[in-house]
């Protein structure tokens, strides 16, 4: 049984920056998806197990980067230059390709962390 436990969110102001860490309880590609209200879950960004790739959604390229902490089993999600529609729940997926996870599925969630920007 895989286990993801998200941590970081909350309230920003439009232009601000904020870091969401998920952390696993084994090695995997891992990513972020997110969900605003009335809309379908939409890919954000993903990172390989060896972190040696990275994909990211057009809306978000420039703006948000990932890292990960192979030590620790934790993926980190930077989010710098928000924006008022960046704000949506925030879940953590894990799968075997991050590939995957660009195309749209994951095998594994988080329980997901509501980021709110505001104007």
């Amino acid at each position: 049984q895989v286990q993801l436990v998200e941590s970081g969110g909350g309230l920003v102001q439009a232009g601000g920056s904020l870091r969401l860490s998920c952390a696993a309880s084994g090695r995997y590609a891992m990513g972020w998806f997110r969900q605003a209200p009335g809309k379908e879950r939409e890919f954000v960004i993903a990172i390989s197990p060896s972190g040696g790739i990275r994909y990211y959604a057009d809306s978000v390229k420039g703006r948000f980067g990932v890292s990960r902490d192979n030590a620790k089993n934790t993926v980190y999600l930077q989010m710098n230059s928000l924006k008022p529609e960046d704000t949506a729940v925030y879940y953590c997926a894990a799968d075997t390709t991050a590939q995957s996870m660009r195309a749209g599925s994951a095998s594994y969630w988080g329980q997901g962390t509501q980021v709110t920007v505001s104007s």
